[in-house]
């Protein structure tokens, strides 16, 4: 009977001495995920004007290449001018002039520590905030006594949030 007690206690200490550690981690996944949620749009991002010297004659795929714009569509051209939805391309001087857009210095670097993969060094703090959330999960279940009322009720919101992550999955 000791042992249970004293594990129940070891992972509530855990869980709240790791959770005020990662609180300030937890804010910055949290901000920069709903900010992640706009990437398709405009919604706090600034516009640039940028004029960049390429190749003259480029067709569409290269040119979407050398100015780094997914799925470029020339919209309208003529024998001078191809015309996109950032800009403008000169086929005869290659010069390109388009916008670009982007999030403000801190919400990018933000973004891209939401985003970091294993090509980059702050992919260690993805998988340990990862980690240190599911042990979040785990431990959650030794807040409370198993024979407690407030421990059932625990379970069936537990339920419940399985059960809506299932539907918005499947739906």
């Amino acid at each position: 009977m000791t042992n249970k007690s004293t594990t129940h206690n070891t992972m509530r200490i855990y869980h709240r001495y790791l959770g005020y550690f990662l609180a300030g981690i937890m804010a910055m996944y949290a901000i920069s995920g709903i900010v992640m949620i706009f990437r398709d749009t405009d919604f706090l991002k600034r516009k640039k004007q940028v004029e960049q010297k390429l190749a003259p004659n480029l067709n569409a795929d290269d040119l979407g290449k050398a100015l780094r714009i997914r799925d470029l569509k020339i919209e309208k051209e003529n024998s001078e001018m191809a015309f996109f939805k950032q800009g403008n391309y000169n086929k005869t001087s290659g010069l390109a002039v388009y916008t670009v857009t982007s999030l403000p210095t801190i919400l990018d670097r933000l973004t891209r520590l939401h985003k970091a993969n294993t090509k980059q060094p702050l992919y260690y703090l993805n998988v340990f905030f990862g980690v240190s959330l599911l042990f979040f999960v785990i431990s959650s279940f030794w807040m409370f006594l198993p024979k407690t009322t407030i421990f059932r009720k625990g379970l069936y919101f537990t339920f419940a949030g399985l059960l809506l992550t299932l539907v918005l999955l499947f739906v």
